[in-house]
Protein backbone atom coordinates (compact mmCIF):
# COMPACT_ATOMS: atom_id res chain seq x y z
CA UNK A 1 0.00 0.00 0.00
CA UNK A 2 2.87 2.35 0.77
CA UNK A 3 4.23 1.82 -2.75
CA UNK A 4 0.89 2.82 -4.24
CA UNK A 5 0.69 5.94 -2.09
CA UNK A 6 4.22 6.95 -3.05
CA UNK A 7 3.80 6.39 -6.80
CA UNK A 8 4.67 9.85 -8.12
CA UNK A 9 3.74 8.99 -11.70
CA UNK A 10 0.23 7.85 -10.73
CA UNK A 11 -0.47 10.80 -8.43
CA UNK A 12 0.87 13.31 -10.95
CA UNK A 13 -1.56 11.99 -13.58
CA UNK A 14 -4.46 12.08 -11.11
CA UNK A 15 -3.51 15.61 -10.03
CA UNK A 16 -3.47 16.81 -13.65
CA UNK A 17 -6.95 15.38 -14.20
CA UNK A 18 -8.27 16.91 -10.97
CA UNK A 19 -6.87 20.34 -11.87
CA UNK A 20 -8.45 20.13 -15.33
CA UNK A 21 -11.84 19.15 -13.88
CA UNK A 22 -11.64 22.01 -11.37
CA UNK A 23 -10.72 24.46 -14.12
CA UNK A 24 -13.71 23.18 -16.10
CA UNK A 25 -16.01 24.10 -13.22
CA UNK A 26 -14.63 27.63 -12.99
CA UNK A 27 -14.64 28.19 -16.76
CA UNK A 28 -18.23 26.95 -16.94
CA UNK A 29 -19.18 29.29 -14.09
CA UNK A 30 -17.58 32.28 -15.83
CA UNK A 31 -19.15 31.52 -19.22
CA UNK A 32 -22.63 30.44 -18.08
CA UNK A 33 -22.81 32.77 -15.05
CA UNK A 34 -24.07 29.95 -12.84
CA UNK A 35 -22.50 27.43 -10.49
CA UNK A 36 -22.90 23.73 -11.38
CA UNK A 37 -20.91 21.31 -9.21
CA UNK A 38 -21.86 18.46 -11.56
CA UNK A 39 -19.25 19.85 -14.00
CA UNK A 40 -16.62 18.34 -11.69
CA UNK A 41 -17.71 14.86 -12.77
CA UNK A 42 -18.81 15.41 -16.38
CA UNK A 43 -16.90 14.70 -19.57
CA UNK A 44 -16.28 17.22 -22.33
CA UNK A 45 -15.50 20.90 -22.03
CA UNK A 46 -12.41 23.04 -21.56
CA UNK A 47 -9.82 21.75 -20.77
CA UNK A 48 -9.85 18.04 -21.46
CA UNK A 49 -9.12 16.19 -18.23
CA UNK A 50 -8.48 12.99 -20.19
CA UNK A 51 -5.80 14.74 -22.24
CA UNK A 52 -4.33 16.30 -19.09
CA UNK A 53 -4.16 12.92 -17.37
CA UNK A 54 -2.57 10.95 -20.21
CA UNK A 55 -0.15 13.76 -21.10
CA UNK A 56 0.93 13.97 -17.45
CA UNK A 57 1.28 10.18 -17.38
CA UNK A 58 3.45 10.09 -20.50
CA UNK A 59 5.64 12.99 -19.40
CA UNK A 60 6.02 11.55 -15.90
CA UNK A 61 7.12 8.22 -17.33
CA UNK A 62 9.56 10.10 -19.56
CA UNK A 63 10.99 12.06 -16.65
CA UNK A 64 11.35 8.93 -14.52
CA UNK A 65 12.36 6.28 -17.07
CA UNK A 66 13.75 8.37 -19.92
CA UNK A 67 12.20 9.48 -23.17
CA UNK A 68 14.00 6.92 -25.34
CA UNK A 69 12.65 3.83 -23.60
CA UNK A 70 9.76 1.48 -24.20
CA UNK A 71 7.77 2.67 -21.18
CA UNK A 72 7.60 6.23 -22.49
CA UNK A 73 6.69 4.94 -25.96
CA UNK A 74 3.80 2.92 -24.51
CA UNK A 75 2.53 5.87 -22.45
CA UNK A 76 2.86 8.28 -25.39
CA UNK A 77 0.95 5.97 -27.75
CA UNK A 78 -1.79 5.57 -25.13
CA UNK A 79 -1.94 9.37 -24.78
CA UNK A 80 -2.29 9.85 -28.54
CA UNK A 81 -5.05 7.24 -28.76
CA UNK A 82 -7.02 8.82 -25.91
CA UNK A 83 -6.67 12.33 -27.36
CA UNK A 84 -7.52 11.17 -30.89
CA UNK A 85 -10.60 9.38 -29.57
CA UNK A 86 -11.71 12.46 -27.62
CA UNK A 87 -11.67 14.65 -30.74
CA UNK A 88 -12.98 11.96 -33.06
CA UNK A 89 -15.47 9.32 -32.02
CA UNK A 90 -16.53 10.84 -28.70
CA UNK A 91 -16.93 14.30 -30.27
CA UNK A 92 -18.98 12.84 -33.14
CA UNK A 93 -21.21 10.98 -30.67
CA UNK A 94 -21.82 14.25 -28.82
CA UNK A 95 -22.73 16.05 -32.04
CA UNK A 96 -25.10 13.20 -32.95
CA UNK A 97 -26.72 13.45 -29.51
CA UNK A 98 -27.17 17.19 -29.99
CA UNK A 99 -28.86 16.69 -33.36
CA UNK A 100 -31.12 13.93 -32.01
CA UNK A 101 -32.13 16.11 -29.05
CA UNK A 102 -33.02 18.94 -31.44
CA UNK A 103 -35.05 16.59 -33.66
CA UNK A 104 -36.94 15.16 -30.67
CA UNK A 105 -37.72 18.67 -29.39
CA UNK A 106 -38.89 19.79 -32.83
CA UNK A 107 -41.06 16.67 -33.11
CA UNK A 108 -42.60 17.39 -29.69
CA UNK A 109 -43.44 20.96 -30.70
CA UNK A 110 -45.00 19.99 -34.00
CA UNK A 111 -46.85 16.87 -32.86
CA UNK A 112 -47.57 18.06 -29.30
CA UNK A 113 -46.19 14.74 -28.08
CA UNK A 114 -43.04 12.73 -28.43
CA UNK A 115 -40.51 10.52 -26.70
CA UNK A 116 -40.30 11.05 -22.97
CA UNK A 117 -37.26 10.95 -20.76
CA UNK A 118 -34.01 12.76 -20.35
CA UNK A 119 -32.27 14.26 -23.38
CA UNK A 120 -29.12 12.52 -24.58
CA UNK A 121 -25.84 13.73 -23.12
CA UNK A 122 -24.26 16.07 -25.66
CA UNK A 123 -20.98 17.05 -24.02
CA UNK A 124 -19.00 13.86 -24.65
CA UNK A 125 -15.92 14.73 -26.66
CA UNK A 126 -13.61 17.67 -27.15
CA UNK A 127 -12.54 20.20 -29.71
CA UNK A 128 -8.90 20.22 -30.76
CA UNK A 129 -8.32 23.31 -28.61
CA UNK A 130 -9.78 21.65 -25.51
CA UNK A 131 -7.50 18.63 -26.00
CA UNK A 132 -4.46 20.82 -26.71
CA UNK A 133 -5.02 22.90 -23.56
CA UNK A 134 -5.56 19.72 -21.52
CA UNK A 135 -2.37 18.16 -22.90
CA UNK A 136 -0.36 21.32 -22.16
CA UNK A 137 -1.79 21.39 -18.65
CA UNK A 138 -0.76 17.75 -18.14
CA UNK A 139 2.76 18.47 -19.38
CA UNK A 140 3.05 21.45 -17.01
CA UNK A 141 1.76 19.47 -14.04
CA UNK A 142 4.25 16.65 -14.75
CA UNK A 143 7.10 19.10 -15.18
CA UNK A 144 6.15 20.84 -11.92
CA UNK A 145 5.82 17.56 -10.07
CA UNK A 146 9.19 16.26 -11.13
CA UNK A 147 10.96 19.63 -10.84
CA UNK A 148 9.70 20.19 -7.29
CA UNK A 149 9.83 16.66 -5.91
Amino acid sequence: MLQLLSNQILWTAILASAIAQTLKLFIYTLVERRWNLERLLETGGMPSSHAAMVAALAMSVGFREGFAGAYFAIAAVLAFIVMYDATGIRRAAGLHAQLLNELVEEFRQVMKRGPQGEPLKELLGHTYLEVLVGALLGILVAWGSFALF
